[in-house]
């Protein structure tokens, strides 16, 4: 066989299913996962199909709503409400958390913020997926109640970046970090990163942070950052200002 084509690819959906044995939970992160390559493809033709710029909304936290956000919202809910595994959603762009219908509810509660760093799209920057799982708890009928929990009770949480690659990060309560990357020649994610860490000596002295917002610090932060800038060796500053693609600089580097 040629060694180009994996005739043994380890996906998402039988990563998930090795590690858990829980379909409804293979069921979900393939929703999820459907939902970011349709994403994907909306960020990849965003100039193309005229979907830079606002929406002229405002979402739940008071930010202006871009054009994508809000196509990439209705990619996810459309996908989790009818993956038949969900009971309620929460959407950082929604004020009102999206309670499943009776006939399609299932155990899972998901929220989610379906276009971080969206501010940056219009300039072509990464721009990312979150998203956190909880279970439904025993005897809730499916309510936001069931997602205020502390991390403790999240069964699975991760985000997805886009960006040269798109890549699917993610762990299950109690497990390690894996990365997944789309395959766009087979449409489907494939386990590229094992029990990700960050790395053993430290890693590369990089800061990341809005200096923008540093009236508003405390003084232990104040001090920390003012320590990488005038140091003995002072660090580097990178900072995109899109969530996902700070947090997943600072786990690899």
């Amino acid at each position: 066989m040629s060694d180009k084509f994996d005739a043994d690819a380890l996906t998402l959906s039988r990563f998930v299913m090795a590690s858990t044995h829980d379909h409804d939970l293979v069921i979900l992160l393939n929703s999820i996962a459907t939902s970011c390559k349709l994403i994907t493809s909306a960020v990849q033709r965003a100039g193309v199909a005229k979907l830079y710029g606002l929406a002229g909304e405002v979402n739940s936290t008071g930010d202006d709503q871009k054009k994508l956000d809000v196509l990439s919202n209705d990619m996810m809910i459309n996908a989790l409400v009818n993956s038949g595994v969900c009971s309620v959603l929460v959407s950082e762009e929604n004020d009102d958390p999206i309670v499943v219908p009776p006939g399609k509810q299932g155990k899972f509660c998901v929220a989610f913020d379906p276009l971080d760093g969206s501010s940056n799209i219009d300039c072509n920057v990464s721009v990312g997926t979150i998203f956190s799982v909880y279970e439904r708890a025993p005897g809730s009928d499916g309510g936001v109640d069931d997602l205020l929990r502390n991390g403790s009770s999240c069964i699975c949480a991760g985000y997805v970046a886009y960006s040269s690659a798109v890549e699917l990060v993610f762990t299950f309560r109690g497990g390690d970090v894996h990365g997944f990357t789309l395959d766009s020649t087979i449409g489907e994610f494939v386990h590229t990163r094992e029990k990700m860490l960050f790395p053993q000596d430290g890693g590369k002295t990089i800061y990341s942070c809005n200096e923008g917002n540093s009236v508003h610090w405390d003084d232990a932060i104040k001090a920390s950052v003012e320590e990488f800038k005038n140091g003995k060796k002072p660090y580097s500053a990178r900072y995109v200002g899109s969530m996902v693609a700070d947090i997943h600089r600072t786990i690899l580097y």
